[in-house]
């Protein structure tokens, strides 16, 4: 198998933590640098830096309410990044993203393995948001944003939208372009003030307190793999 499928399916690196690590000539098999469509058999050598890959910890899956000013990568120079504020005694990484001014639900693993399958658009996994905007929310905006979006050169899939007061509205996207939400408010003429996701698939953000993160219960997880599956 390809060696970012293989990092990912050991759990101990995501398949761009991956890539980052082949651009910078970290990874070898065989004894020879690793390249972007290396293949991986059974019995190959695998080193990182030159050490072997430490044996596989026990599957890790953590959901956080990420505040405002936390960047969601794993790339320690980075300042405030998700992986120094979390904490975590094993090695884990985000699930996506939330941009750095967005607050609320992300998912931590170590299992690179159900990161792509929750990304991918096409599997239609529902991920929604309470979004607060600088202008009164219109029967119009709301039309106009569940219907499609002209932003990044394509439209955007159909959503469900709803409104909840003058100035707030709920949404649920089923794809994850980059600042998807702010992108099609500003095509709109608003600009958003609050972003906060409150749901991945079955995975809710209540009751997990600003900054605060918990593991996922043996329901949610085994609700959260059936999904993927």
């Amino acid at each position: 198998m390809r060696i970012q499928k293989y990092m990912s399916e050991i759990g101990y690196y995501s398949r761009n933590e991956t890539d980052r690590l082949i651009k910078n000539h970290r990874i070898l098999v065989n004894g020879s640098i690793c390249e972007h469509n290396t293949l991986v058999n059974p019995g190959d050598s695998v080193l990182i830096d030159n050490h072997p890959l430490p044996e596989k910890e026990r599957p890790v899956y953590l959901a956080l309410n990420k505040p405002i000013g936390i960047t969601c990568t794993a790339a320690k120079e980075v300042s405030n990044n998700i992986i120094d504020f979390v904490n975590y005694p094993t090695r884990i990484f985000p699930v996506g993203r939330l941009d750095k001014a967005s607050e609320g639900l992300i998912l931590m693993t170590n299992n690179g393995d159900i990161v792509n399958k929750i990304l991918r658009s096409e599997n239609g996994h529902e991920k929604e948001y309470l979004v607060t905007v600088d202008r009164p929310v219109t029967e119009e905006f709301i039309q106009r944003m569940a219907n499609g979006v002209d932003i990044l050169g394509i439209t955007t899939k159909r959503c469900e939208v709803s409104q909840i007061n003058e100035y707030e509205f709920r949404i649920i996207l089923k794809q994850g372009l980059n600042r998807q939400i702010r992108r099609m408010s500003k095509a709109l003429g608003y600009r958003v003030v609050r972003l906060e996701r409150v749901r991945i698939m079955n995975i809710m953000l209540q009751g997990i307190a600003k900054g605060d993160w918990r593991e996922l219960s043996k329901g949610e997880l085994e609700e959260l793999l059936t999904q993927l599956k």
